[in-house]
């Protein structure tokens, strides 16, 4: 009885230390997910970008387990399983980048990381103060791997009405200001897709 409860526990230990996958990907450090979040401006962000997703991070994998390094509020290392319960439907892309080798994706994780701790920018300004999703993810190829991914846009050219564009200034996002959604990510031809919804 005791090697056959030793045996459950060992089960059940390496299940949970698995995570959730999609199936047939197996996660590597600098993968990048994204997701339909549930979040206050969620649907604003989905509609500007003309894209599915409105929420983004960058994979760490860990002893102990799979970890999202996203910005939220603060920047924090969110279990893979805790992240992907927070989207729609629980579904996700996962893109991996193209050509870097694994010291190259470590670089990325480790640039991501030292953001954790900082607050989430919602008036999505590119600085090092506080930091929104995609800014994050942008920022931690460019100082991990010398990799530029992502487009910047004026808020003025995303779909937005002219009403929209007003509750947005009143937020404090400048129509003239310039921003990367997690759409143009999503799209990013220095990505391959992994798993799609």
């Amino acid at each position: 009885m005791g090697l056959l409860f030793r045996v459950m526990c060992l089960g059940v230990l390496m299940a949970v230390s698995a995570g959730t996958q999609p199936p047939g990907v197996s996660f590597q450090d600098a993968d990048v997910v994204l997701q339909a979040s549930r979040s206050e401006r969620a649907a604003l962000i989905r509609k500007a970008s003309r894209s599915p997703y409105s929420h983004v991070g960058v994979v760490e994998v860990a002893k102990d387990g799979v970890f999202v390094i996203e910005a939220v509020q603060p920047v924090s290392r969110t279990p893979i399983d805790a992240w992907i319960k927070r989207g729609e439907g629980g579904k996700m892309l996962v893109l991996r980048p193209r050509g870097l080798d694994e010291a190259a994706r470590r670089r990325v994780v480790t640039a991501a990381k030292k953001e954790l701790g900082k607050p989430y920018d919602a008036k999505y300004r590119w600085d090092d103060a506080s930091l929104y999703c995609s800014e994050l993810v942008v920022k931690a190829f460019a100082r991990g791997a010398d990799l530029s991914v992502g487009t910047q846009e004026q808020v003025k050219s995303l779909a937005l009405t002219p009403p929209e564009l007003a509750w947005a200034a009143q937020q404090g996002v400048l129509a003239d200001q310039y921003l990367v959604t997690p759409g143009s990510l999503a799209t990013d031809e220095a990505f391959e897709v992994m798993a799609a919804p």
